[in-house]
């Protein structure tokens, strides 16, 4: 039998004394300003909600999956003679809260109800506070890559879970994990297990980089993207550059190196780059000597920079992108339909556009669905006789050594190549702002469409790349 909370009674004295000191002797103070304007009792579905007065809330829990979109007012009891804008056995939709005014006479008091459900999952899972877990939610497994030098042993995770519920074996406490380990997450009504496997990697055969000293500190673009690689790229993991700087990742088995460089309100051109991507410019003489030994490299957004410093475009910098923007990740625009850009004539064929999932138009590439939120984080080519240094397509491929893949809708060049040529390895490069991994939030009726493509684009970049 579920709890009954009941509250003692609240009288509003305060707003009725401003009133009274607010009237003298000649005038008619007609305002009823007695009674109680309290909620007692609430329950939806027949799941009895908790009051809390300091906050004057009401939070009904629920058990995991229950369906908040249509609940009942199952009981409702306020304060004898008083009057509610909701009423037993109205339904509600608890998918957002919702206010609650009870009133008495002239008095009336603010309420928020909202439901909570009994979650039960692990958010986070990282290891000797470096090393970050892969979850998958739906299969409740979870998969940690480390150095072929960490003792799995003796490795300790530090693990976040859900509101309210608690987890066995504990966080923080050193575990064995040569063999997979299980946790169990419980709260109230909700119970979920999760089998972690922990796989030592002495020679990563792909590398997802950053300026942070960890995967979990990268910003949430970058760190959706590297989660999509360490989930679907084998033998792949994350380091930093001040790793590959000091060469503490051994990469005579590294096909690829991916860098999806994102910052709020954009890198634009050279210097700006120079200035905020200071750990990436120290380990050039690594990078270059990785591609000059065959190694591939992958490069979205703004890493799209780093060609022009490691020797690819000659020994002109300033060859890169002179059109970005950007804008914040917590102000995203929203995308009324697809967003897209345009196969460059020709390049349909191109492995880089292989098995997409296909609009009306067969030579644009379909990146979005109405709802979501991108940043159009745009690192580009602007291309003409106005500005920018490059007349037209033939004269950007000329200067630069590279090969146009897509451009925009004005004929800007937002993805392009560097071939493999010479025992160097190969480079894709991606700037378009349709190129996005992470919407902060999404619009009701939002469905995952056209935004596959983002990983297919991706797959099809690594098949392509270490073929």
């Amino acid at each position: 039998m579920k709890t009954i909370y009941r509250m003692m009674m609240f009288v509003c004295v305060g707003i009725a004394a401003a009133y009274m000191t607010a009237c003298d002797k000649n005038d008619d103070c007609s305002l009823d300003l007695t009674g109680n304007c309290m909620i007692e009792e609430l329950s939806l579905d027949n799941y009895e909600g908790t009051i809390d007065l300091a906050t004057r809330s009401i939070v009904v829990r629920l058990p995991e999956g229950h369906d908040a979109s249509r609940m009942t007012v199952t009981s409702l009891k306020i304060s004898d003679g008083a009057k509610a804008d909701i009423a037993q056995g109205q339904v509600l939709n608890m998918e957002s809260a919702q206010a609650i005014r009870v009133s008495m006479g002239d008095l009336y008091m603010d309420w928020n109800l909202s439901i909570l459900h009994d979650e039960a999952k692990i958010l986070s899972f990282v290891v000797n506070d470096i090393y970050t877990g892969v979850i998958n939610e739906d299969d409740k497994t979870i998969t940690v890559y480390v150095p072929g030098s960490v003792d799995v042993k003796t490795i300790v995770p530090t693990i976040e879970v859900s509101t309210n519920a608690t987890i066995s074996p504990l966080s923080g406490v050193a575990t064995d994990f040569s063999e997979p380990v299980t946790y169990t997450v419980t709260n109230n009504t909700a119970k979920n297990e999760y089998v972690v496997t922990v796989h030592a990697i002495g020679k990563p055969k792909a590398l997802f980089v950053g300026a942070a000293s960890d995967m979990s500190k990268l910003d949430i673009e970058a760190q959706t993207a590297c989660s999509w690689m360490l989930a679907n790229v084998p033998e792949s993991m994350y380091a930093s550059f001040a790793d590959v700087q000091s060469e503490q990742i051994d990469l005579s088995e590294c096909k690829i190196i991916w860098w999806h460089y994102h910052k709020d309100g954009g890198v634009d051109g050279h210097d700006a780059f120079v200035a905020n991507a200071p750990e990436a410019l120290a380990a050039t003489n690594q990078l270059r000597t990785f591609r000059e030994n065959g190694g591939a490299l992958f490069l979205t957004r703004y890493a799209t920079n780093l060609p022009s410093f490691i020797g690819v475009t000659g020994d002109d910098e300033w060859t890169t992108p002179n059109n970005c923007w950007g804008q914040n990740e917590d102000g995203a625009e929203l995308c009324g339909g697809p967003w897209t850009f345009r196969i460059f004539d020709g390049q349909n064929g191109h492995p880089l556009w292989q098995n997409l999932i296909a609009g009306d138009n067969a030579q644009e590439v379909y990146c979005t669905d109405a709802g979501y939120h991108i940043t159009n984080s745009t690192a580009q080519y602007h291309i003409g006789t106005d500005w920018g240094g490059y007349d037209d397509h033939a004269a950007w491929e000329a200067r630069t050594g590279g090969k146009i893949l897509g451009v925009g809708g004005d004929g800007a060049v937002v993805a392009w190549e560097y071939p493999a040529t010479d025992g160097k390895g190969g480079i894709i490069c991606i700037g378009s702002g349709c190129y996005d991994w992470y919407s902060y939030t999404y619009e009701a009726g939002y469905q995952e469409n056209y935004h596959r493509n983002i990983a297919i684009i991706t797959q099809n970049a690594f098949n392509y790349l270490t073929k």
